[in-house]
């Protein structure tokens, strides 16, 4: 045969008669390009191309069973084969580690809110301890574990809230790559100028939530789940400063104040926490425990079209002369 037409599924040639076919008669694969083997086609023209494979090469490590050394010539069991079926070896590409980071960003941000929530508690318990210690002496053994939960948890806490925020402004980088992508651009801002913007004390007051709103300036819900988070962060870090000069005073009375001030820093991190892992899931559309969010859609009710029944119009009062009989003169 002069001229033939491969399949992709079966690799049964198909000769041409008259005119080209698409569809294999015998598996209903796709057919290529004629192909005529009187005439040679350059290798850059040819609609397909020889792969030769070893026997039982699906797994990459079948490649060379025999050899035993990487320069060693490799050897096979059987002559390798020449074939039409591109076999394409299985290749998971790895997730660098700033993806990976990046993925850990919820899981740290909760993290955070746990570790924050129990330094709340901790100081409140401080508190209490406070004031029963004005009436009575504290056991060495309660007084020795709330020490312990408070340093533990002010050790940690800082260091759990550094991690949540470099994966929070690796996973914010993403966000704003796919954002930015949905409108056909590119991100102005470099990762390194995100990233920077969010870890760096003072300025992370700032820029995160200029770097949100730049992405989330046509979407109201989130742009207003955005404001209440700066609000929150800003109200944290303030009452953080007063807390720090409010420990300089000396007086007792002042230090007690100082611990239940410190509880309430505590519990507003917390919240900070849980306010940006419900933006970051809301960029996913989903809500703050992972389900995708139910879409709703409001309109305007104008009334019916028609009214099914006529408005009841009561009728006029109809004077009583008129249904009198006129008398007759006599």
């Amino acid at each position: 045969m002069a001229a033939y037409q491969i399949c992709v599924r079966c690799e049964t040639r198909w000769p041409v008669s008259y005119q080209a076919r698409q569809w294999c008669p015998s598996c209903r694969g796709l057919l290529l390009s004629p192909v005529d083997t009187h005439v040679p086609v350059p290798p850059d023209r040819r609609n397909f191309r020889w792969v030769v494979r070893p026997p039982q090469s699906d797994l990459a490590e079948d490649i060379a069973p025999h050899a035993t050394q990487s320069t060693a010539t490799p050897a096979y069991d059987e002559i390798p084969r020449w074939g039409l079926l591109d076999r394409t070896r299985p290749h998971d590409e790895e997730p660098s580690r700033a993806e990976t980071l990046a993925d850990l960003a919820p899981t740290l941000l909760v993290g955070t809110a746990a570790v924050f929530g129990l330094a709340a508690v901790a100081e409140l318990v401080r508190y209490v301890l406070l004031l029963v210690n004005r009436t009575r002496l504290i056991e060495p053994m309660v007084l020795a574990l709330s020490d312990s939960a408070v340093w533990a948890t002010q050790i940690v806490g800082p260091l759990v809230a550094l991690a949540a925020a470099v994966a929070s402004g690796l996973r914010l980088i993403e966000v704003r790559r796919r954002m930015f992508a949905e409108h056909g651009t590119s991100d102005p801002r470099s990762p390194g100028s995100v990233l920077f913007g969010v870890v760096v004390p003072g300025i992370n007051l700032v820029l995160p939530g200029v770097f949100l709103t730049e992405i989330a300036h046509d979407k109201p819900r989130i742009l207003r789940a955005v404001r209440i988070w700066w609000v929150l962060i800003v109200s944290n870090a303030v009452l953080f400063v007063f807390v720090l000069f409010w420990r300089q005073r000396d007086a007792l009375q002042a230090r007690a104040d100082a611990v239940l001030l410190t509880a309430l820093v505590a519990a507003l991190a917390a919240v900070v926490a849980v306010a940006t892992l419900h933006i970051l899931r809301l960029f996913d559309g989903a809500d703050l425990q992972g389900r995708p969010l139910a879409q709703r859609r409001f309109t305007t009710a104008t009334g019916p079209a028609y009214a099914p029944i006529a408005e009841i119009v009561p009728a006029p009062a109809v004077q009583e002369d008129e249904h009198r009989t006129p008398a007759v003169a006599s």
